[in-house]
């Protein structure tokens, strides 16, 4: 049964409900700006057709159970009928926030301060009716119960939130936060701005006329789903239509549906409950993780990509070969429909069977053989994928913030760190892998930080390996790490292999195929300036002389925020030498070799606060005391520059005697050699001194 409605029809003796198989509040500022857009837009007088809703009617066997509690009054009193909403609910999220905004926008206006809901109107009806038609009726005659017209069916974070954090229901206690609450946050925050913007340069009417669009000019194609219908395959098809569902979000739905298709002598009725919990609590810790660090929500897709490379064998073929899997050949209808004979025997049939076999008792020496039919995907499959998933997500979270994180101890915040700083590339699973082993010891874990670390140095950011570099490999042993078949000392000792194709205690290190990035870059005017081991590598270097000295004194957040016109990195002899000083410093050489020099590794200085890219032209003496400038010098800068300010004079040889310096860091912090200071001055591009 379809028909066109409007919200104010929608509403009118409905009760909706998100059910468990749904995915939370997903949509993001593209989608409330274009929603915004369309409703300033509409002409009073149009009408504007706002797409399919689809709703399936609870039976009373449900609306009757503990999830409708405070909503049964309404249904049984009042004749209200109680809905799931199957497509829709992104829309129906958005259209309840904005109305409760609009209600705080109009209770706010100073003439209606102080004033009771029942004296406030939106043209004929006051804000107290407008409130019970759309977002919550208060249960007469105590008025203890809170009956949403719109929520949550299940325990989920998300609700709890909704009524008291956007809805403002007092007394919220704590609340959880998730990678989907940060949406209703957001989107609240926006439709506050944007009506206090609109209030206040069109005045009350045209807010009220906002208003009545909303509610009544906006048309929904309502779609009741019938009783024969599959709902959970309805969900995954019509769902891929406006912001597309997530890998994450379609593979619960698919789970939860799987857990209806079990026989009766398969699973019973608890434990068919019990699997639904369990995969509910699974994906509330999930988002919770993923949404932990609001300023840096984490991608459910990576998250679960990482988790399938650490539970199934990786394949390497295409981009979505995991999900392809996942939903296509493990995680499938046909693998709970299948069903193969297996044979029991003695007291393992015995227990199988003992619903059957309840009245005559069996013998205490029964041996006979039994046989059951087993679904190819049996629901303990289920189970223990959801509670792995459920506790990779902390550790994976963890990865991403280790900085002042009680669950890490300092060392391993600090090489996490370093991880996070380098690129942690295709490691992330690895790493992540190592959490979920309880045998796992926090020194074997904190062995194996440092030589991926070490691994990332020297393949990716000198020895220029491709991305992909042995990726397979690892991911391999990712979940032999997980499953136990490997240790973390083997998986070092591979690592040590590997890097050996570069360097060995026979051989020094190779630096040809680095020498030869750094000259492409020299082509297009960066030289060493233009390495993506810069940063890294300099802040490492600092770090040195941080542990020697104490007192941090670079934030490695600004050291490569991108700022116009500024450097955090700066050429000592610079770019443009117009400054008489370096003219006369550099007068021997030619115009090429001075560009060598100034690309150089040793020319190239961290900066505790990034500053003006004009000011780098400033002579030597100027740069270590700023005289009359606004930012800082190198005697009162980051160690790297109080020790470049140690520097007399700034020339040809400094730049070759500090690179020289930095090259013997790299040796000793990496363990790598290089065959002799005539092959460091080759790799500086300084060979020509």
């Amino acid at each position: 049964m379809q028909t066109l409605e409007s919200l104010k029809s929608i509403f009118k003796d409905r009760i909706f409900k998100i059910p468990d198989y749904q995915r939370g509040y997903a949509w993001q500022k593209r989608q409330l700006k274009d929603f915004w857009e369309d409703i300033v837009n509409l002409p009073i007088e149009r009408f504007h057709y706002t797409g399919l809703l689809s709703l399936k009617q609870v039976p009373k066997t449900d609306y009757e159970g503990e999830n409708w509690t405070a909503e049964r009054w309404l249904i049984k009193d009042r004749a209200f009928r109680p809905f799931h909403i199957v497509d829709g609910q992104q829309r129906l999220t958005t259209f309840v926030i904005f109305i409760n905004e609009v209600l705080n926008l109009i209770k706010s206006i100073p003439e209606n301060e102080g004033r009771p809901e029942t004296d406030i109107y939106i043209g004929t009806f006051s804000i107290k009716q407008i409130k019970e038609e759309y977002l919550v009726v208060h249960m007469p005659p105590q008025f203890l119960v809170n009956t949403y017209k719109f929520g949550y069916e299940k325990d989920n974070p998300s609700f709890k939130y909704l009524r008291h954090k956007i809805l403002g229901e007092p007394d919220g206690g704590s609340i959880t936060e998730t990678f989907y609450t940060l949406n209703l946050e957001n989107a609240r925050q926006f439709f506050k701005e944007n009506l206090e913007n609109y209030y206040k340069t069109y005045g009350l009417s045209e807010l009220e006329a906002l208003f009545r669009k909303v509610t009544q000019n906006l048309m929904f194609n309502l779609h009741e789903i019938e009783d024969d219908f599959d709902v959970f395959v309805a969900f995954e098809t019509m769902n891929n239509r406006g912001k597309k569902l997530s890998n994450l979000e379609l593979l619960k739905n698919r789970l939860i549906y799987l857990t209806t298709l079990y026989e009766p002598y398969e699973i019973t009725e608890d434990e068919r409950a019990i699997l639904r919990s369990e995969i509910n609590d699974a994906w509330k810790d999930v988002y919770y993780q993923l949404g932990r660090n609001k300023k840096n929500p984490l991608s459910d897709d990576d998250f679960l990509v990482a988790h399938w490379i650490m539970y199934f064998q990786y394949t390497r073929q295409k981009g979505d070969d995991y999900i392809k899997f996942l939903l296509e050949e493990k995680f499938t209808p046909q693998n709970v429909f299948n069903k193969s004979e297996v044979k029991l025997d003695g007291i393992t049939a015995i227990t199988e069977l003992r619903d059957q076999d309840a009245e005559e008792g069996p013998e205490e020496n029964e041996t006979e053989e039994r046989s059951v039919m087993r679904a190819k995907l049996a629901p303990k499959e289920i189970s223990d994928y959801v509670k792995s998933l459920q506790s990779a997500a902390v550790h994976w979270f963890n990865s991403f913030n280790p900085l002042n994180n009680p669950d890490l101890t300092p060392e391993e915040q600090l090489w996490l760190d370093r991880l996070n700083r380098i690129g942690i590339a295709y490691f992330r699973p690895l790493v992540v892998a190592s959490y979920i082993r309880a045998d796992i010891s926090t020194a074997s874990r904190v062995k194996l930080f440092k030589e991926i670390e070490r691994f990332i140095f020297i393949a990716f950011r000198v020895g220029r390996a491709l991305s992909t570099y042995r990726n397979s490999e690892y991911y391999r042993l990712t979940k032999q790490l997980r499953s136990g078949d490997i240790s973390v000392d083997e998986i070092c000792n591979t690592l040590r292999e590997r890097i050996d194709e570069w360097l060995s205690p026979e051989t020094a290190f190779d630096f040809q195929p680095f020498k030869a990035y750094i000259g492409r870059h020299y082509k297009n005017g960066g030289g060493f300036y233009w390495w993506n081991g810069l940063h890294y590598f300099l802040y490492e270097y600092e770090t040195e002389m941080v542990m020697q000295n104490g007192n941090q004194k670079i934030d490695w957040n600004l050291f490569v925020k991108s700022e116009k016109d500024k450097v955090s990195i700066e050429h000592i002899y610079p770019q443009t030498p117009v400054n008489d000083y370096w003219k006369n410093a550099f007068s021997g050489y030619t115009d090429k070799q001075k560009k060598l020099l100034t690309g150089s590794l040793g020319n190239l200085l961290p900066l505790s606060r990034s500053k003006n890219s004009s000011m780098q032209n400033d002579s030597f003496h100027d740069k270590k005391y700023a005289p009359g400038k606004s930012h800082k010098g190198y005697t009162d800068g980051s160690h790297s520059e109080i020790e470049v300010a140690a520097y007399p004079e700034w020339n040809a040889n400094m730049i070759l005697e500090r690179g020289i310096k930095l090259l013997d860091f790299m040796e000793r912090r990496w363990n790598i050699k290089f065959e002799s200071d005539d092959s460091k001055k080759e790799m500086l591009f300084l060979d020509f001194m």
